[in-house]
């Protein structure tokens, strides 16, 4: 993890697509020029009555999903924190919460890389000014990139179905 100080904003996302929160089961890939992100979208219910139980895993057929692509990124991490130890995450104390994306405004981590590549002999600063800082809180984990970008494209199908569709977008011969 990294140390964050008073200049981080957290501004959540509008245009992405919501987890699901109860099992996202998020999915990464990734070479060395993208990273894929693919989860399982929450989907209303408006006839639940909230006495069962729907169980999803990677081979549910016909689930609504998302896929993000971040284009151009320098780092990411997947992992802890879940949302039941989400007030232990640097930034929750700025509004970053379980379930929902965010950008991260001024952040603490970009600063820190652009600090760590200072010693390259090519080192140009301006490059780190053209990084976001994203993350995307997950009901059992966290998924932070730095990126400059992403796009968002939603499908239908199982989580493992996905990776085909991964796999062509990193254009990975069979």
């Amino acid at each position: 993890m990294y140390p964050v100080d008073d200049r981080d904003k957290v501004v959540e996302l509008a245009n992405v697509p919501q987890s699901s929160v109860g099992a996202p089961l998020p999915l990464v890939l990734s070479d060395e020029l993208r990273v894929l992100l693919a989860y399982i979208v929450q989907e209303p219910t408006p006839d639940w009555d909230g006495t069962s139980v729907r169980i999803v895993g990677p081979n549910t057929p016909s689930e609504p999903l998302a896929l993000v692509e971040f284009t151009f990124y320098s780092t990411y991490m997947f992992g802890a924190p879940n949302d039941e130890a989400f007030d232990g995450h640097p930034l929750a104390a700025r509004g970053l919460r379980p379930h929902r994306a965010f950008q991260i405004e001024n952040s603490s981590w970009i600063r820190q890389l652009e600090r760590m590549n200072s010693v390259h002999p090519f080192h140009k600063s301006e490059r780190f000014k053209q990084l976001r800082h994203y993350v995307f809180a997950f009901h059992d984990s966290t998924f932070e990139c730095v990126a400059r970008g992403y796009t968002i494209s939603t499908h239908e199908g199982s989580l493992e179905s996905m990776l085909s569709i991964m796999r062509d977008r990193l254009k990975w011969e069979p």
